[in-house]
Protein backbone atom coordinates (compact mmCIF):
# COMPACT_ATOMS: atom_id res chain seq x y z
CA UNK A 1 0.00 0.00 0.00
CA UNK A 2 2.80 2.40 0.92
CA UNK A 3 4.57 1.63 -2.35
CA UNK A 4 1.40 2.36 -4.27
CA UNK A 5 0.99 5.76 -2.58
CA UNK A 6 4.65 6.57 -3.23
CA UNK A 7 4.30 5.60 -6.88
CA UNK A 8 1.19 7.74 -7.29
CA UNK A 9 2.92 10.72 -5.64
CA UNK A 10 5.91 10.39 -7.95
CA UNK A 11 3.62 10.14 -10.96
CA UNK A 12 1.78 13.34 -9.96
CA UNK A 13 5.11 15.17 -9.52
CA UNK A 14 6.26 14.08 -12.96
CA UNK A 15 2.98 15.25 -14.52
CA UNK A 16 3.21 18.61 -12.76
CA UNK A 17 6.81 19.01 -13.93
CA UNK A 18 5.85 18.25 -17.53
CA UNK A 19 2.95 20.71 -17.40
CA UNK A 20 5.24 23.42 -15.96
CA UNK A 21 7.85 22.86 -18.66
CA UNK A 22 5.20 22.99 -21.38
CA UNK A 23 3.77 26.32 -20.25
CA UNK A 24 7.27 27.68 -19.63
CA UNK A 25 8.24 26.98 -23.24
CA UNK A 26 5.08 28.70 -24.50
CA UNK A 27 5.79 31.82 -22.41
CA UNK A 28 9.40 31.87 -23.57
CA UNK A 29 8.27 31.57 -27.19
CA UNK A 30 5.79 34.43 -26.73
CA UNK A 31 8.51 36.62 -25.16
CA UNK A 32 10.84 35.89 -28.08
CA UNK A 33 8.11 36.82 -30.55
CA UNK A 34 7.47 40.11 -28.69
CA UNK A 35 11.20 40.94 -28.68
CA UNK A 36 11.38 40.22 -32.42
CA UNK A 37 8.41 42.51 -33.06
CA UNK A 38 10.06 45.29 -31.01
CA UNK A 39 13.30 44.85 -32.97
CA UNK A 40 11.43 45.01 -36.27
CA UNK A 41 9.69 48.22 -35.20
CA UNK A 42 12.97 49.73 -34.05
CA UNK A 43 14.68 48.88 -37.33
CA UNK A 44 11.80 50.47 -39.21
CA UNK A 45 11.92 53.62 -37.06
CA UNK A 46 15.63 54.26 -37.73
CA UNK A 47 15.36 53.90 -41.47
CA UNK A 48 16.87 56.97 -43.11
CA UNK A 49 14.29 58.91 -45.09
CA UNK A 50 15.30 61.61 -47.54
CA UNK A 51 12.74 61.49 -50.35
CA UNK A 52 9.73 63.14 -48.74
CA UNK A 53 8.93 65.72 -46.11
CA UNK A 54 6.05 65.68 -43.66
CA UNK A 55 4.01 68.81 -43.23
CA UNK A 56 2.42 69.38 -39.87
CA UNK A 57 -1.37 69.33 -39.80
CA UNK A 58 -2.35 71.91 -37.19
CA UNK A 59 -5.97 70.79 -37.24
CA UNK A 60 -5.06 67.43 -35.72
CA UNK A 61 -5.68 65.41 -38.87
CA UNK A 62 -3.35 62.99 -40.57
CA UNK A 63 0.09 64.06 -41.73
CA UNK A 64 0.29 65.12 -45.34
CA UNK A 65 3.19 64.11 -47.57
CA UNK A 66 5.03 66.38 -49.98
CA UNK A 67 7.66 65.11 -52.40
CA UNK A 68 10.76 67.29 -52.22
CA UNK A 69 12.41 66.05 -55.43
CA UNK A 70 15.81 66.72 -53.90
CA UNK A 71 19.00 64.68 -54.00
CA UNK A 72 19.68 62.43 -50.98
CA UNK A 73 22.46 64.76 -49.86
CA UNK A 74 20.07 67.73 -49.59
CA UNK A 75 17.90 68.37 -46.56
CA UNK A 76 14.19 67.87 -47.30
CA UNK A 77 12.05 70.91 -46.69
CA UNK A 78 8.41 71.55 -46.12
CA UNK A 79 6.21 72.91 -48.86
CA UNK A 80 5.84 76.67 -48.19
CA UNK A 81 2.55 77.27 -46.35
CA UNK A 82 0.44 80.36 -46.69
CA UNK A 83 1.73 83.17 -44.40
CA UNK A 84 0.01 82.81 -41.07
CA UNK A 85 0.86 83.33 -37.43
CA UNK A 86 -0.67 79.89 -36.76
CA UNK A 87 1.92 78.01 -38.82
CA UNK A 88 4.66 79.20 -36.48
CA UNK A 89 3.17 77.15 -33.65
CA UNK A 90 2.77 74.00 -35.73
CA UNK A 91 6.02 72.06 -35.38
CA UNK A 92 6.59 68.36 -36.13
CA UNK A 93 8.88 66.03 -34.24
CA UNK A 94 12.38 65.68 -35.62
CA UNK A 95 14.08 62.27 -35.43
CA UNK A 96 17.00 63.04 -37.76
CA UNK A 97 19.17 66.10 -38.44
CA UNK A 98 21.28 67.24 -41.39
CA UNK A 99 23.55 70.27 -41.74
CA UNK A 100 22.11 73.04 -43.90
CA UNK A 101 25.49 73.76 -45.50
CA UNK A 102 27.34 76.67 -43.89
CA UNK A 103 30.51 74.62 -43.63
CA UNK A 104 30.14 72.90 -47.01
CA UNK A 105 29.38 76.13 -48.86
CA UNK A 106 25.89 75.01 -49.89
CA UNK A 107 24.57 78.11 -48.11
CA UNK A 108 25.32 81.05 -50.37
CA UNK A 109 26.82 84.29 -49.08
CA UNK A 110 23.68 86.27 -49.88
CA UNK A 111 21.67 84.03 -47.55
CA UNK A 112 23.58 85.31 -44.49
CA UNK A 113 23.28 88.89 -43.30
CA UNK A 114 23.54 91.15 -40.27
CA UNK A 115 22.24 94.54 -39.28
CA UNK A 116 24.07 97.68 -40.50
CA UNK A 117 26.09 95.88 -43.22
CA UNK A 118 27.09 99.23 -44.74
CA UNK A 119 29.40 99.80 -41.76
CA UNK A 120 31.56 96.75 -42.56
CA UNK A 121 34.30 98.55 -44.45
CA UNK A 122 38.08 98.58 -44.16
CA UNK A 123 39.33 95.89 -41.77
CA UNK A 124 35.76 94.77 -41.00
CA UNK A 125 35.14 93.97 -44.68
CA UNK A 126 36.96 90.67 -44.06
CA UNK A 127 34.67 89.73 -41.14
CA UNK A 128 31.22 90.15 -42.66
CA UNK A 129 28.13 88.06 -41.89
CA UNK A 130 28.74 85.58 -44.72
CA UNK A 131 32.01 84.53 -43.00
CA UNK A 132 30.01 82.94 -40.16
CA UNK A 133 30.71 79.35 -41.26
CA UNK A 134 31.37 76.44 -38.92
CA UNK A 135 35.02 75.27 -38.83
CA UNK A 136 36.15 78.11 -41.09
CA UNK A 137 39.89 78.81 -40.67
CA UNK A 138 42.35 81.59 -41.45
CA UNK A 139 41.96 85.32 -41.70
CA UNK A 140 38.28 86.31 -41.85
CA UNK A 141 37.11 83.02 -40.34
CA UNK A 142 34.02 84.36 -38.55
CA UNK A 143 31.44 87.08 -38.39
CA UNK A 144 32.74 89.82 -36.11
CA UNK A 145 30.14 92.36 -35.13
CA UNK A 146 31.40 95.91 -35.46
CA UNK A 147 29.07 96.91 -32.63
CA UNK A 148 29.09 95.24 -29.22
CA UNK A 149 25.52 95.53 -27.97
CA UNK A 150 22.38 93.39 -27.74
CA UNK A 151 20.73 95.04 -30.76
CA UNK A 152 22.97 93.08 -33.14
CA UNK A 153 21.73 90.06 -35.08
CA UNK A 154 22.86 87.46 -37.59
CA UNK A 155 20.18 86.39 -40.07
CA UNK A 156 19.80 83.36 -42.33
CA UNK A 157 17.41 83.14 -45.29
CA UNK A 158 16.58 79.52 -46.13
CA UNK A 159 14.96 80.74 -49.40
CA UNK A 160 11.85 78.68 -48.57
CA UNK A 161 10.09 77.49 -45.46
CA UNK A 162 11.96 74.64 -43.79
CA UNK A 163 12.20 72.87 -40.45
CA UNK A 164 15.23 74.00 -38.43
CA UNK A 165 16.05 71.50 -35.70
CA UNK A 166 19.36 72.67 -34.26
CA UNK A 167 22.00 75.40 -34.04
CA UNK A 168 25.79 74.91 -33.84
CA UNK A 169 28.13 77.76 -32.91
CA UNK A 170 31.87 78.37 -32.56
CA UNK A 171 33.92 81.44 -31.72
CA UNK A 172 36.53 83.22 -33.81
CA UNK A 173 39.22 80.77 -34.93
CA UNK A 174 42.28 82.96 -34.27
CA UNK A 175 41.35 84.94 -31.15
CA UNK A 176 39.52 84.49 -27.86
CA UNK A 177 36.25 86.02 -29.03
CA UNK A 178 32.85 84.31 -28.96
CA UNK A 179 29.22 84.63 -27.88
CA UNK A 180 28.26 83.17 -24.49
CA UNK A 181 24.49 83.28 -24.89
CA UNK A 182 21.89 84.25 -27.46
CA UNK A 183 18.20 84.22 -28.30
CA UNK A 184 16.50 83.20 -31.55
CA UNK A 185 13.82 84.82 -33.68
CA UNK A 186 12.09 83.45 -36.77
CA UNK A 187 9.35 84.11 -39.30
CA UNK A 188 8.01 82.32 -42.36
CA UNK A 189 7.49 85.43 -44.49
CA UNK A 190 9.18 88.83 -44.65
CA UNK A 191 5.79 90.52 -44.24
CA UNK A 192 5.26 88.91 -40.81
CA UNK A 193 6.59 90.09 -37.47
CA UNK A 194 9.55 88.32 -35.90
CA UNK A 195 8.68 85.70 -33.28
CA UNK A 196 10.95 84.76 -30.38
CA UNK A 197 11.65 81.09 -29.75
CA UNK A 198 10.09 80.39 -26.33
CA UNK A 199 10.97 78.04 -23.50
CA UNK A 200 8.50 75.78 -21.66
CA UNK A 201 7.40 78.67 -19.42
CA UNK A 202 6.57 80.95 -22.35
CA UNK A 203 9.61 83.21 -21.89
CA UNK A 204 12.13 84.00 -24.61
CA UNK A 205 14.54 81.09 -24.49
CA UNK A 206 18.17 81.89 -23.74
CA UNK A 207 20.59 79.54 -25.53
CA UNK A 208 24.03 79.06 -24.01
CA UNK A 209 26.90 79.61 -26.42
CA UNK A 210 30.62 79.04 -26.34
CA UNK A 211 33.33 79.10 -23.69
CA UNK A 212 36.37 78.99 -25.99
CA UNK A 213 37.34 79.71 -29.59
CA UNK A 214 37.38 76.15 -30.98
CA UNK A 215 34.69 74.00 -29.35
CA UNK A 216 31.35 73.52 -31.08
CA UNK A 217 28.25 74.05 -28.94
CA UNK A 218 25.10 72.36 -30.21
CA UNK A 219 21.59 73.42 -29.23
CA UNK A 220 18.83 71.08 -30.44
CA UNK A 221 15.47 72.79 -30.92
CA UNK A 222 12.64 70.90 -29.23
CA UNK A 223 10.28 71.60 -30.87
CA UNK A 224 11.98 72.57 -34.14
CA UNK A 225 11.26 75.84 -35.92
CA UNK A 226 9.10 75.99 -39.05
CA UNK A 227 10.23 79.16 -40.82
CA UNK A 228 12.13 80.70 -43.71
CA UNK A 229 14.11 83.32 -41.81
CA UNK A 230 16.18 82.68 -38.67
CA UNK A 231 17.92 85.28 -36.52
CA UNK A 232 20.50 84.83 -33.78
CA UNK A 233 20.58 87.72 -31.31
CA UNK A 234 23.72 87.78 -29.12
CA UNK A 235 22.94 88.45 -25.46
CA UNK A 236 26.42 87.91 -24.03
CA UNK A 237 29.95 87.61 -25.40
CA UNK A 238 33.61 87.24 -24.51
CA UNK A 239 35.68 90.23 -25.72
CA UNK A 240 33.68 90.64 -28.94
CA UNK A 241 30.61 89.22 -30.71
CA UNK A 242 32.10 86.52 -32.96
CA UNK A 243 30.22 83.63 -34.55
CA UNK A 244 30.89 80.63 -36.75
CA UNK A 245 27.58 78.92 -37.46
CA UNK A 246 25.78 75.86 -38.79
CA UNK A 247 22.05 75.14 -38.81
CA UNK A 248 20.59 71.64 -38.61
CA UNK A 249 17.58 70.82 -40.75
CA UNK A 250 14.99 68.25 -39.78
CA UNK A 251 14.75 64.98 -41.67
CA UNK A 252 11.44 63.29 -40.89
CA UNK A 253 9.87 59.96 -41.78
CA UNK A 254 6.14 60.03 -42.38
CA UNK A 255 4.20 57.37 -40.51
Amino acid sequence: MDLCKLFCSLLLLVLLLLITLHFGKEEEQEEQEEVQEDNDLQEESIETWTGKACTCNCEGGSTSVVSTLTAPTSAPTLAPPQPSSKILTCMPECPYHQALGFESGAVASDQISCNKPEHYVGWFSSWTADKARLNSQGYGCAWLSKFQDTSQWLQVDLREVGVVSGILTQGRCDADEWITKYSVQYRSDDKLNWVYYKDATGNNRVFYGNSDRTSTVQNILRPPIVARYIRLLPLGWHTRIAIRLELLMCLNKCT
